[in-house]
């Protein structure tokens, strides 16, 4: 029965990627350079450490909070606020459909929601639509000391499909378990222009857990 609950989760993770498409993104390749990883049960944890390029992609930038979810991250300077709700926020870089999207949800879990089975659900699935050819790069990936999978989609077949990095994990605040969905998009012509801001952005996360 308690696979139930984790399939529900895994088709709202999907649907969570629709949010996107009203917010037209893009892509190219670009993950971290050298970083310190740990072994765990579930495999190799990759620390958050941005290359050169993608520090300097923040560089004069400023602070993006979401004071409400105890979360904040570094934007480039040009970037602004779209929306800023209980669960979901959204920032945004200048452009029309190859701009750079930050969108960040929260959902509530039960108290006994199986967190440990579904993250790793996530992870199998990411490798599955890897070999699918829909995603180019899978990893557990360790920010601020929390533990989630980040994937990366391919190149979209056209300019202006969507493409997608994603984090997924899972934490505890303000007496909840909550999944956290963090997400970065540009359409196909956007993402490699944004992509070293992107996985900038993505790595400056500070996430009370």
């Amino acid at each position: 029965m308690k696979q139930i609950p984790v399939l529900l989760v895994l088709g709202f993770a999907l649907s969570l990627c629709n949010l996107t498409n009203r917010l037209k993104t893009s892509t190219n390749s670009g993950g971290p350079g050298k970083t310190a990883t740990r072994s765990t049960a579930s495999g190799e944890v990759e620390q958050a450490n941005p290359t050169a390029a993608q520090t300097q992609a923040l560089a004069g930038g400023k602070t993006a909070k979401w004071d409400q979810q105890g979360m904040s991250w570094t934007v480039p300077p040009s970037w602004k606020e779209t929306s800023n709700e209980s669960k979901e926020l959204l920032w945004r870089s200048p452009g029309g459909s190859d701009a750079a999207n930050l969108i960040v949800s929260i959902s509530p879990m039960d108290e006994s929601f199986p967190t440990e089975i579904s993250i790793n659900a996530f992870y199998d699935q990411a490798k599955s639509r890897m070999k699918n050819g829909e995603v180019d790069e899978v990893k557990w990936l360790e920010i601020d000391g929390l533990k989630g999978v980040q994937f990366r989609e391919s190149n979209p077949e056209k300019p202006d499909g969507i493409r997608r990095l994603q984090w997924l994990a899972y934490r505890k605040y303000a007496g909840q378990v909550q999944m956290v969905n963090l997400m970065l998009s540009s359409d196909g012509t956007g993402f490699p222009k944004h992509q070293d801001e992107m996985y900038g952005v993505m790595y400056s996360t500070k996430i009370v857990h």
